[in-house]
């Protein structure tokens, strides 16, 4: 087994990483709420999950991955306030629940295959655990941890002294109400939802011990997470928008349930800002892989870019960037065609040198910018089949379908005006929002302007009449 090394969220640092068992690594990872297309900022946060369990296989570790998929009992805002998003988005396009989640479901994994991104071995629907949910609760309840009010089943923060340990929330402040809006039932404002009690009208409830009702979201991947994995498992990954809140009230449950510590490492992907600025629905920036297509950028393109960056640090997605990443993933391809194709053989020292930085930049906390830059730098040797195999070893990890690499024009595109590329925006804002009439009324603007409009696998290819 090679030695890794990962950042540890609970622990704030970065340490050598050994598993609970030796049979296999456990990982449990966040997945979507399926009410919704997934967005590229969520994307980039399941390309860092991917990069993190193929890390783990090629340093010779099995590993025994689970992710959930919410599709009850996600609030609107995350601190149990507002409608199920689930409810809001079935009465929104007058379709049942469940519809809209197997719908949304099956675009969220057909956005992991276009970005070679491998499905966890276990992929655990929260409507198909309800039971395990109640008995998690009613658990809880006997031992002291959790109260009843007249809209559900609370967790009382105050019983739990470790509260905040993940992310550095004092728990005075939490029990003074400190940026937490007050429930008069609540014995402590920041207490949060483990069973919601149901309406009568609420489409998603079920039987339990205190009358129909449906789950609160934080419960649901402490159930199905130890359900799989154990009491105790190695990785928990997400988002960092999940340390305050989701996560830190995993910790609460899990730990209360057991006694004991529920997780070693806490893993989290920082935030995709787009112009510097937040993403956000309500500002019209959150942009899916299929909008990203329509507009010329391969998922392909979109992982590269993603790549370019370390996990924990922001990323800000701008256009000007996807272009430069389109350029230079063109120039990667160009480059290693021509190695492709070489009958030369490579000096096996400089092979090992390679392999050896490569593997190196992974294993010392998923430096992916580092093994970018690695592949980068070998490509400028001279031309040899060797580093092309080589190339495709590593690409197990970075998953960029070199194995396809062909000339390419790097330049592609890079004369069209800026005017045409935001009509070409415009007309893949339209197409995702199906409005195709305006989509066919901006496609023949463009071309009126001198340009043509041919829709790819790979995206949308814009040339001059």
């Amino acid at each position: 087994m090679l030695e890794l090394k990962f950042f540890n969220t609970l622990t704030r640092k970065k340490e050598k990483f050994v598993p609970v068992s030796d049979d296999a690594v456990t990982m449990y990872s966040c997945g979507p709420t399926v009410y919704n297309f997934a967005h590229i900022g969520n994307m980039r946060t399941y390309i860092f999950m991917d990069i993190l369990r193929k890390t783990l296989k090629f340093s010779g570790y099995k590993l025994k991955s689970v992710m959930n998929i919410t599709d009850v009992g996600h609030l609107q805002s995350d601190a149990d306030e507002g409608e199920d998003k689930m409810e809001v988005s079935a009465r929104a396009q007058k379709k049942s629940p469940y519809e809209i989640a197997e719908f949304y479901s099956q675009a969220f994994f057909a956005d992991l295959k276009k970005l070679n991104i491998e499905v966890p071995d276990i992929i655990a629907k929260a409507t198909d655990h309800i039971n395990e949910m109640i008995d998690y609760v009613k658990q809880l309840e006997d031992n002291g941890f959790a109260y009843q009010t007249s809209d559900g089943i609370y967790f009382d923060i105050s019983k739990f002294a470790g509260y905040g340990k993940l992310s550095g929330i004092k728990l005075d402040e939490q029990l003074a109400g400190a940026r937490v809006e007050e429930n008069e039932e609540k014995r402590n404002p920041a207490d949060f939802a483990l069973w919601k009690k149901a309406e009568p009208t609420h489409i998603m409830q079920w039987q339990s011990p205190w009358g129909k009702g449906y789950p609160g979201w934080h419960i649901e991947c402490s159930a199905m997470s130890v359900k799989y994995l154990g009491k105790i498992f190695d990785i928990h990954t997400g988002g960092v928008d999940h340390i305050p809140i989701h996560h830190e009230n995993e910790i609460a449950q899990n730990e209360a349930l057991t006694g004991n510590k529920s997780v070693n490492f806490w893993m989290h992907g920082e935030f995709m800002l787009v112009d510097n600025g937040k993403m956000s629905k309500s500002l019209g920036n959150t942009y899916t892989i299929s909008d990203l297509e329509n507009m010329g950028y391969a998922p392909a393109v979109f992982r590269f870019f993603c790549l370019n960056a370390h996990y924990r640090k922001k990323l800000n997605f701008t256009f000007s960037g996807m272009d430069a990443a389109k350029t230079a993933y063109f120039r990667l391809l160009n480059q290693l065609y021509k190695h492709k194709i070489s009958q030369k053989a490579a000096d096996p020292k400089k092979i090992e040198k390679y392999r050896a930085e490569f593997v190196d930049a992974l294993t010392d906390d998923l430096n992916a910018p580092l093994a970018l830059g690695v592949l980068f730098t070998m490509l400028k040797e001279e031309e040899s089949k060797d580093y092309f195999d080589l190339a495709l070893e590593m690409d197990y990890i970075l998953g960029l379908n070199l194995a396809d690499a062909k000339p390419h024009d790097e330049e592609e595109n890079a004369d069209i005006p800026q005017e045409i590329k935001e009509l070409v925006e415009a007309r893949a804002a339209a197409k995702a929002d199906k409005n195709y009439a305006l989509a066919d009324e901006l496609r023949n603007k463009i071309q009126e302007m001198g340009y043509l409009l041919k829709d790819t696998k790979d995206g949308v290819v814009v040339t001059k009449n």
